[in-house]
């Protein structure tokens, strides 16, 4: 699935899939079925981001602005990222 994901694209986390803060670990996860995957700052950022309405463009802009940094950067590692997300069936883009 590599490559799929463009500035275009507009992401959403599958039904099923939430962001919870699990209070155990003091950290942002996924809550998948079967599985939950953790998630650094970054990560968490991105997925709050991935509502079906942003495009990849708009959630990298918002984060460029936010942590004040190059924006083609950020759309690499945001394109990454939910590459790796989709690959994985967590997104749907």
């Amino acid at each position: 699935m590599r490559g799929a994901v463009t500035a275009q694209s507009v992401p959403t986390l599958r039904r099923g899939i939430r962001r919870h803060y699990d209070t155990v670990r003091a950290q942002n996860v996924l809550l998948c079925p079967e599985r939950v995957i953790l998630l650094d700052d970054i990560a968490n950022a991105i997925a709050e981001l991935c509502d079906a309405e942003r495009s990849v463009a708009e959630i990298s802009r918002i984060l460029a602005e936010r942590y004040s940094e190059d924006p083609a950067r950020v759309e690499a590692d945001v394109i990454s990222f939910i590459e790796e997300l989709a690959d994985k069936g967590l997104v749907t883009t």
